[in-house]
């Protein structure tokens, strides 16, 4: 939400600041409470359901910006990549019984697994595939297979922007090809591109944090239409490289660690009085030497006057 504020010492607990905005008394910020269609967040909130509304006939289709990112080495762009194919396996409900009853219904662990199609692969995806090279041009198959990781992206359309309105990120750690077979086929009049594909299957990785808990997977999905921009530029500019930084698939802590430098704002109390806000520039604003702003969801409504505000 946006409001103009002030920072004041809390008279009841010094030390304690608050933020204090300027609205006045007839002029309620968003989100005070008996306000229709509001919360404390300060969002919009619907009293009645609505089918088909304008923007929200959204669907899914489509990837592109395939990389591969083979153990130990820098991204490389996968062209040619057909399609992944998502078939995670487990997760089947377990019933647990007493006395003849249902007592609980319980889900059994689940693994992500996938299968991968491509007109052709980078070369550095041979050792993934179980072939090393003997000499120049020499290559032997049924060699230790490497793992990898693996990026793409697949696009959101709706009703007003088409396949524009977003896209999602995915994110593979973990990877293992499996083997599967190659169909050589003799040419006929027309010629027809053929086509590779792989099973896979993952190992789960541990992904923890202060902020978000801890979790295991191997498996993420960044959807743009969600993560604050900043945030998602940032993780791009990891996954995909920049002029100055190769390309490369950051480990569990550091994607953490793009999120909170980049789509939290941390509030941190100095201990002499002073406190300090970090964020996006799109979080906090100076409007001048004395007076700032700040938007951000952390940024809670107490009365028509005065505000608390904490990290997230």
């Amino acid at each position: 939400m946006g409001s103009m504020a002030v920072l004041v010492e809390d008279p009841n607990d010094p030390g304690t600041y608050i933020i204090r905005n300027t609205y006045t008394e007839d002029t309620p910020g968003p989100g005070v409470p008996g306000v229709p269609g509001s919360n404390p967040n300060g969002e919009e909130r619907p009293t009645k359901l609505i089918w088909g509304a304008d923007g929200e006939r959204l669907y899914e289709t489509g990837i592109d910006r395939g990389v591969l990112y083979p153990n130990g080495m820098a991204g490389v762009a996968w062209n040619g990549l057909l399609s992944v194919s998502e078939s995670p396996s487990g997760g089947e409900a377990k019933p647990y019984y007493i006395d003849g009853f249902k007592y609980a219904n319980s889900s059994s662990p689940e693994e992500f697994n996938a299968s991968i199609e491509a007109y052709t692969y980078p070369d550095e995806f041979a050792l993934c595939d179980g072939t090393d090279t003997m000499a120049n041009g020499l290559f032997i198959t049924q060699q230790r297979r490497k793992s990898f990781g693996l990026s793409y992206r697949t696009r959101i359309g709706n009703d007003i922007s088409g396949i524009d309105h977003g896209y999602k990120l995915h994110i593979i750690y973990n990877a293992q090809a499996n083997p599967t077979s190659k169909d050589y086929k003799s040419m006929g009049d027309s010629t027809e591109a053929s086509t590779f594909s792989w099973d896979i299957s993952t190992r789960p990785m541990k992904f923890q944090d202060a902020s978000f808990g801890t979790r295991y997977g191997a498996h993420l999905i960044l959807d743009s239409t969600v993560v604050y921009p900043w945030a998602m530029q940032a993780v791009e500019n990891v996954l995909y490289g920049t002029d100055d930084i190769d390309p490369s698939l950051p480990s569990p802590q550091a994607l953490l660690d793009l999120f909170v430098d980049n789509a939290l704002l941390q509030i941190t109390d100095n201990g002499d009085g002073t406190w300090t806000a970090v964020g996006p520039d799109e979080a906090i604003t100076m409007l001048n030497p004395d007076t700032f702003q700040i938007n951000w969801p952390s940024a809670v409504l107490i009365d028509n006057n005065t505000y608390t505000i904490s990290s997230l």
